[in-house]
């Protein structure tokens, strides 16, 4: 019989740099960090070498980037109302438009 328990994975894309193209000060990604070390027990930032996102800007537009950092925490539930408030004031600090989170549905082995 499998005993394993499903979990949630959350993971949060960060932009490196401002609308504008000024780099975000590292304490702004050690805030966050140290947010969800105390929300969720762990946290993993990978902050090494920041992924690159690509995306129609619109017709006529062009290519929109962005540089980001990944944020993941593992949780046993998901409480969108709470993740729902995070992520605006996650992008009302990093001025976004939009900070994309999402989650997964995972086992740990």
């Amino acid at each position: 019989m499998d005993d394993l328990q499903p979990r949630w994975l959350i993971e949060l894309f960060l932009p490196t740099t401002s609308n504008g193209g000024t780099r975000f000060a590292r304490e702004m990604f050690d805030r966050v960090r140290d947010e969800l070390l105390e929300g969720f027990g762990g946290v993993t930032l990978f902050s090494r070498s920041p992924a690159e996102g690509l995306w129609a800007a619109g017709r006529g537009e062009g290519t929109a980037r962005d540089r980001v950092i990944t944020a993941e925490v593992m949780a046993d539930s998901v409480d969108r109302d709470w993740w729902a408030r995070y992520r605006r004031d996650l992008e009302a600090r990093f001025s976004q438009e939009e900070i994309l989170i999402r989650c997964y549905r995972i086992w740990t082995l």
